[in-house]
């Protein structure tokens, strides 16, 4: 009698790698969490005009800063887990066609490509001296938002978007890099 063989396919090692990177995004999560504290936003605004190659630099509202970076993190987590569930009802469905499937595994795969780039750019913006960062993107526009207790300056500011244009390519008009306090 033959023994069965198991192949692994493309979605096996997709839907795996998204697993991983939910535990991850889980425990990162709940470590940050547990650490507590409080700040609040500048709320400075600069009079003058000034150009960071049309990436704009925007104050946050008044919140508590470590609280801000937990929600943050919890509510970009759920958002994906939604988006990662409806895709893995496609991709298992059974009235699903094979075209819907395909589309749905690509999409998949984008998901969790997002979430890669989003999780290494928050580390380099970390290790770039920033105490904390929440990293949205969506394949077109950027979202940025760093803990600054003096609030950024121009330097920073040009300094977070050389990283980002380091590991993603995105439009410069479409940059957004905010500062909490």
């Amino acid at each position: 009698m033959k023994k069965p063989t198991m192949i692994i396919g493309k979605k096996q090692i997709i839907l795996a790698g998204m697993t991983l990177i939910l535990g991850a995004a889980i425990y990162i999560n709940y470590a940050v969490s547990a650490s507590g504290g409080g700040i609040k936003t500048t709320g400075k605004t600069d009079a003058k005009s000034v150009n960071y190659g049309d990436a704009q630099l925007v104050s946050g509202e008044e919140t508590s800063g470590d609280d801000y970076f937990a929600q943050a993190r919890i509510d970009k987590m759920t958002s994906r887990d939604e988006a990662v569930q409806t895709l893995q009802t496609i991709m298992t469905g059974g009235d699903a066609t094979d075209e819907e499937k395909t589309v749905a595994a690509e999409d998949a795969a984008v998901v969790s490509g997002l979430i890669e780039s989003e999780s290494k750019l928050e580390n380099l913006i970390k290790a770039a001296g920033f105490e904390d960062c929440v990293v949205y993107l969506d394949g077109k526009t950027a979202n940025i938002v760093v803990k600054s207790p003096e609030g950024l300056i121009d330097s920073e500011a040009a300094q977070i978007k050389d990283i980002l244009l380091g590991e993603v390519d995105v439009a410069n008009e479409n940059i957004r890099i905010y500062d909490v306090e």
